[in-house]
C-alpha cells in the first residue's frame, strides 16, 4: 500500500490559481490524482481546469470532504496558509514553496505536530505512490508501481533514480522528497518507520546529502529497528570545504554533516552505499 496518500486521498490546492499551481494541478488530474478544490483568496467562483476555486480553506472543505492540501503559496504566506489548512482539519500538507523563512518553518512543524497533521516540507517535490496519486511536481512517467520505497531530499535526484529504477524495470511503492531546508516537517526517521510497517515496501533507498544530521538519525533507526534491506547515495563527496552549495540545510559543522560521516555512519548500521545513482539499480537487483 502506499504511505500518506493513495487513489481516494481528496486534495485541495492552496493557490491554484498561480502559473505553478494551476500547470500542476493540471498533471495531477491527468494522473489520476483527486483534487477536489482550489484556494486563491479573492478569486473565490472561478474554476481551474474544471476544479472549483475558494477564497479560503474552510469553504472549500465545507464543500468538498478534503484529506490533504498542497501548497503553491509564496514564502511569506506560507505560514498562515499551512494554519488555515490545519485548522480547517486537514490532515496531511505537502508544502512546496521555497525560501520559507526558518522561523515560520519551525511554528509551522510544531503547529502541525500539535494538531496530529503531517506536514511535508518545504521544499518539497512531494510524493507519489506509482499508479494511484501523486500530490506533488514530480514528473510522472519516470516512475513504476512496485516495491521499493525511496525517500529523498533532492528532488532531481528522487528523479534520476527513481527513473534508473523503473528502466531497470524494478518499480516503487512510495516515493516522496522530504526536503532540503535545515527545518523540516517530517524527516527520514518517521518515514523509515512507515515504509518498515508497510506490507507492499520491500526494500527503501535513502537518498541523502551533505549537511545535516538527517541520514544519521536516520541510521540509528536503521541499525535497531529496521529489518528490510536499505540502499543509500549521499551527494557531495567532492564538495569543497567552505564554499555555500546551494541548499540551505547543506550546513556542515566541523566532521558532522560531510558525506563521508553519513556514510560511514549508515555503513555501521548495515546500509549498503550506492556511489553513484546508477548504481543503485544493480544493488536493489540482488535484494528483490
Amino acid at each position: 500500500m502506499c504511505i500518506f496518500v493513495d487513489e481516494n486521498t481528496r486534495t485541495v490546492v492552496q493557490g491554484i490559481t498561480g502559473n505553478v499551481g494551476e500547470v500542476q494541478t493540471k498533471l495531477m488530474l491527468e494522473y489520476g490524482s483527486k483534487i477536489v478544490a482550489g484556494v486563491t483568496p479573492g478569486k473565490g467562483g472561478m474554476a481551474v481546469h474544471s476544479v472549483p476555486v475558494y477564497d479560503n480553506v474552510k469553504e472549500a472543505v465545507a464543500e468538498h470532504a478534503a484529506d490533504a492540501s498542497i501548497l503553491f503559496v509564496p514564502p511569506l504566506f506560507a505560514k498562515d496558509a499551512v494554519i488555515e489548512a490545519i485548522d480547517s482539519d486537514i490532515k496531511l500538507l505537502v508544502v512546496i514553496t521555497e525560501h520559507i523563512p526558518i522561523h515560520d518553518t519551525m511554528y509551522m512543524r510544531e503547529y502541525s505536530r500539535c494538531a496530529g497533521a503531517r506536514m511535508i516540507g518545504p521544499t518539497t517535490p512531494g510524493i507519489i505512490c506509482p499508479g494511484k496519486t501523486k500530490i506533488g511536481i514530480t514528473p510522472a512517467n519516470v516512475f513504476l508501481e512496485g516495491n521499493v520505497g525511496i525517500i529523498s531530499r533532492s528532488g532531481t535526484l528522487l528523479y534520476e533514480i527513481a527513473g534508473n529504477l523503473s528502466l531497470a524495470e524494478i518499480g516503487q511503492s512510495s516515493c516522496l522528497g522530504i526536503g532540503a531546508d535545515p527545518v523540516i516537517g517530517t524527516d527520514m526517521k518517521e518515514i523509515l518507520e512507515l515504509f518498515e510497517k508497510d506490507e507492499q515496501t520491500k526494500l527503501v533507498v535513502i537518498v541523502g546529502e551533505i549537511g545535516g544530521v538527517q541520514e544519521e538519525e536516520a541510521a540509528k533507526f536503521i541499525k535497531h529497528e529496521m529489518s528490510k534491506p536499505v540502499i543509500a547515495y549521499v551527494a557531495g563527496k567532492v564538495a569543497p570545504r567552505e564554499k555555500k552549495m546551494g541548499h540551505a540545510g547543506a550546513i556542515i559543522l566541523g566532521e558532522k554533516g560531510t558525506a563521508k560521516s553519513k556514510m560511514d555512519v549508515l555503513i555501521k548500521a548495515g546500509v549498503e552505499i550506492a556511489n553513484k545513482p546508477s548504481e543503485i539499480a544493480k544493488i536493489a537487483r540482488i535484494h528483490l
